[in-house]
């Protein structure tokens, strides 16, 4: 069987680790399962907690977006987000994130839909967020790299 293997990328992956105590992503074999990623910047110069994500919800989405392709490539998944088959989001004002959430998806998946599940929640884990996106991929060409 294999070993899971753990990662948590540069930056605030790192952070998070070392203070909350949980792994951005986590390969295990031929799949790759993301940690929720929000609309922070990865890699600020300081971690401010409490002002970690902008005001405006579509860039919370789009940055969301681009922090779960780079923690997939991170776990060693070479296309990123075009390998994602499930997607999960999660977001505190549904009208004012799904276009957003939708236009990402087009975007970071062309060619094959994931499997989406949409979330309206109450709150998130960090003051100011109000997106969140989980993700699973598939990454067979990088678990014969793990294994060589």
């Amino acid at each position: 069987m294999t070993q899971p293997k753990y990662y948590s990328y540069p930056g605030l992956g790192e952070w998070a680790k070392e203070n909350f105590h949980y792994s951005q992503a986590i390969r295990i074999g031929d799949r790759i399962l993301c940690s929720g990623q929000g609309g922070w910047n990865p890699k600020p110069d300081k971690i401010d907690f409490e002002n970690l994500v902008p005001e405006d919800v579509a860039a919370q989405v789009d940055q969301a977006f681009a922090n779960c392709d780079m923690n997939v490539r991170h776990a060693g998944g070479g296309r990123g987000l075009a390998q994602a088959y499930k997607v999960v989001t999660y977001a505190t004002d549904l009208a004012a994130a799904h276009e957003h959430i939708v236009r990402n998806l087009r975007r970071w998946m062309p060619e094959n839909p994931p499997i989406w599940t949409e979330l309206g929640v109450a709150a998130l884990g960090a003051p100011g967020m109000k997106f969140e996106i989980d993700v699973e991929a598939y990454d067979p060409e990088g678990a014969k790299k793990e294994l060589a």
